[in-house]
C-alpha cells in the first residue's frame, strides 16, 4: 500500500530536439511515492513521443517497464530516436 503524502524527487534528463523544445536539459521533479514512469510521461505530455521512437532509460537501464514505480533519486533519461545514415 502506498503511503499518501510521501514524495520522491527524480531527475529528468532531456536530449536532442526534446531538450530544445522543453528549454532545459535537466529538471528535478517531486512526485508522489508510487508514481510510475508512464504517469510521469503523461504529466509532461510526452506519451505521444514514444510512438515516434522516444526511448526511456531509468537509472541507466533502457527497456525497463513504463509501469515501474520511481524511487527517490531516480534518473529518467528521455532519448530521441537514433537516426542512421
Amino acid at each position: 500500500m502506498v503511503d499518501p503524502g510521501k514524495a520522491v524527487k527524480v531527475r529528468m534528463l532531456f536530449f536532442g530536439p526534446l531538450a530544445e523544445s522543453i528549454g532545459q536539459r535537466e529538471i528535478e521533479v517531486t512526485l508522489e511515492l508510487g508514481t510510475t514512469v508512464e504517469q510521469l510521461l503523461e504529466r509532461f505530455d510526452l506519451i505521444g513521443h514514444l510512438e515516434q521512437g522516444l526511448r526511456v532509460a531509468i537509472d541507466g537501464q533502457i527497456g525497463d517497464s513504463l509501469d515501474t514505480p520511481l524511487t527517490d533519486s531516480s534518473e529518467v533519461a528521455l532519448l530521441p530516436p537514433v537516426s542512421g545514415g
